[in-house]
């Protein structure tokens, strides 16, 4: 039920930490709901606001976070159906992605996952941004720890979102710092409503003839807390595989033959893509910090990618759900 006085902003925040292991903790979601509960004034005052965390029922030291943040609605959700309980799958943060929308109240509703750290004035200008025609409001996305590792996964997830972003007119959003008119969403809830898919979304909004924004001023921080290598390394062979198995459905078999035998220059095509577009944007000197763990990364996505083309499933079971370079879009094909 809607409450009869709506927030102006719902802010759904998904716990992504279980990609490789199969068990989700909530060791970085304090710092998040940190990050959201000390917002500051921008243009304007900050917007009256709820925050949602759906969850699967079972979640390592979500406990503490409840008792913390007690204005936070957890919404535990014991019936996902892409969700195995296996290391290896990412399906369900989709899904649960749409169960948290489902829930949302506001007349914006943005997401996050729970490793961002997001600007003090996020919520402000996100409501401020909004007052203009665009369904879709897209972030600058930036790294918040000044590692190798850290800067190689931020800029394979994220490369596309750093600062200086261009402002305006998009055919893109990450789903890790966007926003929606809720209007807009009800509009296509078929297409979302058991899965979020922020492809589909999007790319439906835009044929219906709405438009997708990006602003520099709304910026989170991708705050990952304690990479290992392997556990990266293994993340980026499930996400590899999830985008493959996906588009596998999509193209002829002879397709996905191209494809998987073109999936060994991927390492190549995209740390050049990348560096390209960090040292457009004076961030040179992290790409080279980041350039040997990187290299080991996109190989590591292109063997993902090859194993999806070739079996055409995930690789921990679940449904056909995948994102384009962990967001970024950056696939060679």
């Amino acid at each position: 039920m809607t409450p009869r006085n709506p927030p102006r902003l719902s802010i759904v925040v998904v716990i992504v930490s279980d990609t490789v292991s199969g068990k989700a903790t909530a060791s970085q979601l304090a710092s998040c709901l940190e990050s959201l509960s000390a917002q500051r004034a921008a243009q304007e005052e900050v917007p009256s606001m709820e925050i949602l965390v759906p969850h699967y029922s079972v979640v390592e030291g979500l406990d503490a976070v409840k008792r913390r943040f007690q204005d936070v609605r957890f919404l535990a959700v014991d019936d996902l159906k892409t969700y195995t309980g296996l290391p290896g799958n990412r399906e369900h943060h989709d899904e649960l992605r749409a169960r948290g929308l489902a829930e949302a109240s506001g007349e914006i509703i943005a997401l996050l996952e729970d490793h961002a750290r997001v600007d003090s004035q996020w919520c402000a200008r996100i409501s401020h941004a909004h007052r203009q025609a665009y369904a879709v409001i897209g972030g600058a996305i930036e790294n918040g720890l000044d590692l190798p590792l850290n800067w190689a996964v931020y800029f394979c997830d994220f490369f596309r979102y750093q600062n200086p972003l261009p402002e305006g007119p998009s055919g893109f959003a990450s789903d890790a710092n966007s926003s929606y008119k809720r209007s807009a969403l009800e509009s296509i809830r078929p297409i979302w409503q058991e899965v979020f898919h922020e492809t589909a979304v999007n790319g439906t909004l835009l044929e219906r003839g709405e438009t997708i924004a990006l602003s520099p001023g709304i910026v989170v921080y991708q705050n990952r807390q304690d990479l290992q290598t392997q556990a990266a390394l293994r993340e980026r062979f499930v996400w590899g595989r999830s985008y493959a198995s996906t588009r596998s459905h999509l193209v002829s078999t002879a397709s996905r033959v191209i494809y998987a035998a073109l999936s060994p220059v991927l390492p190549l095509v995209l740390t050049l893509r990348i560096g390209r577009s960090a040292f457009s944007k004076n961030r040179g000197a992290e790409f080279l910090k980041a350039a040997p763990a990187l290299v080991l990364l996109t190989a590591a996505w292109s063997f993902g990618e090859m194993a999806g083309y070739l079996t055409g499933t995930p690789s921990a079971g679940g449904s056909h759900a995948g994102k384009s370079l962990a967001k970024s879009g950056s696939s060679a094909h």
